[in-house]
């Protein structure tokens, strides 16, 4: 086991330090500190772990136990971690209610915690001799149905956060939560792997070898979770700023916000217009919104403003934003995050196409609104059918062609 108790040891040092640096980051800190003590008692097993499998002792066989319940607290955890994330809020007392199942397996452990040092003595030599440790199923199943439970209503809290992100943000691509996604996969697959060694007891895959894989995981959250950017929180109803915390990103996000918000606020104010004194019931109103939204979109390119929200163009367009959201999701097809890469697509096809234009590609998505190379490449092939790079290389094929045969 020596080479495991290095795996664990190693696995326990960067649990600490990603647990000290978490708690100290400013950016999403409520959310960030239930993830770092949710770290530190990862740490804490694995730590607690290597010194058993390098040392076997009687003195350690009651803590070994004891780390060995912390998985009833993971899931609750990870729980509590998204809620903190997309509500942006402290934990509270009524809270401790998710550390009901976590508390209901140490009640249940309590005749071994309270042993003496020579029942505890006896019971490490009968596990020395090759006797089974006590361990049922029937406490392991439980643990992954409880957990699982937990996951899932984690990831269904993301779910919803992102639905509301994409019909208010054109740029909720960067605050979309994927590393959740990764997390909550990679919690799943090892508890999978866990419960089916508990249950059919394949020869290649071992109790240290699932902590191995938690090892590895550690590492996994630490870069996700140190890269993730300010998270969107609330909606405003009209943003004027730009968090300046909010501009770091996948696939290197580069833009100014300062110089970007100014492109609508130079925008002059349209009269208002009050709709509900439209005549012709709802048709007229919403032909008019429409009509509005794409004026906006056409002379003033506000899908050029990377940080972009409905509240922004619902101000810009003298309508309400209740009106100017239906009108997108009802006429436009699709949400206001669609709609808007849309015109950046459109935009960036003209410019594709134009021989003319020697930017790179890349250049050329930034200045169309695009915040990452990723989100630009997926939606300008989702909606032209191919990548960028083979849309500008066949327009350049068909202008030599032409240019030949001319």
């Amino acid at each position: 086991m020596g080479s495991w108790s290095i795996v664990f040891a190693i696995g326990a040092a960067q649990a600490a330090l990603l647990a000290a640096a978490l708690w100290r980051r400013p950016i999403n800190a409520e959310a960030n500190r239930v993830l770092a003590v949710w770290i530190a008692l990862i740490g804490i097993d694995l730590a607690v772990k290597a010194m058993y499998f390098n040392a076997p002792a009687a003195g350690l066989l009651k803590a070994f136990r004891f780390v060995g319940l912390f998985p009833f607290l993971y899931g609750s955890l990870f729980y509590l971690y998204v809620r903190a994330l997309t509500q942006a809020r402290a934990l509270g007392w009524r809270d401790g209610l998710h550390l009901v199942g976590f508390a209901i397996v140490v009640v249940m452990h309590a005749g071994f915690f309270i042993q003496d040092r020579a029942q505890t003595q006896a019971l490490f030599a009968q596990l020395l001799a090759g006797t089974a440790e006590p361990q049922s199923p029937r406490l392991d199943i439980p643990l992954f149905a409880y957990s699982l439970t937990y996951v899932i209503a984690g990831l269904v809290r993301v779910r919803r956060y992102r639905r509301a992100l994409l019909q208010r943000r054109s740029d909720a691509d960067r605050m979309s939560l994927h590393w959740i996604d990764a997390m909550a996969v990679s919690q799943i697959v090892i508890w999978c792997i866990a419960t089916t060694q508990w249950l059919v007891r394949i020869p290649w895959i071992d109790y240290p070898l699932i902590y191995g894989a938690v090892s590895a995981w550690v590492f996994v959250v630490g870069y996700l979770s140190l890269n993730q950017v300010a998270v969107v929180t609330e909606a405003a109803p009209e943003s004027k700023s730009v968090d300046p915390d909010d501009t770091s990103g996948d696939d290197e996000p580069r833009f100014d916000d300062i110089e970007a918000a100014t492109i609508i606020e130079a925008t002059p104010e349209p009269t208002r217009i009050d709709i509900d004194q439209a005549p012709g019931g709802d048709a007229p109103r919403i032909a008019a919104v429409e009509a509005r939204l794409s004026q906006l979109m056409a002379q003033q390119q506000l899908y050029r403003e990377p940080a972009l929200t409905i509240g922004q163009l619902a101000k810009r367009s003298g309508y309400p934003e209740y009106l100017v959201s239906t009108v997108i999701n009802r006429r436009l097809e699709g949400n206001f995050w669609e709609y808007i890469n849309r015109q950046r697509v459109e935009a960036a096809r003209a410019c594709l196409a134009d021989a003319g234009d020697a930017r790179a590609i890349l250049d050329i998505a930034y200045a169309c609104g695009f915040t990452s190379k990723s989100t630009f490449n997926a939606a300008f092939k989702r909606q032209l059918g191919e990548t960028p790079s083979a849309y500008r290389k066949r327009h350049a094929r068909d202008e030599a062609s032409d240019s030949s045969d001319a």
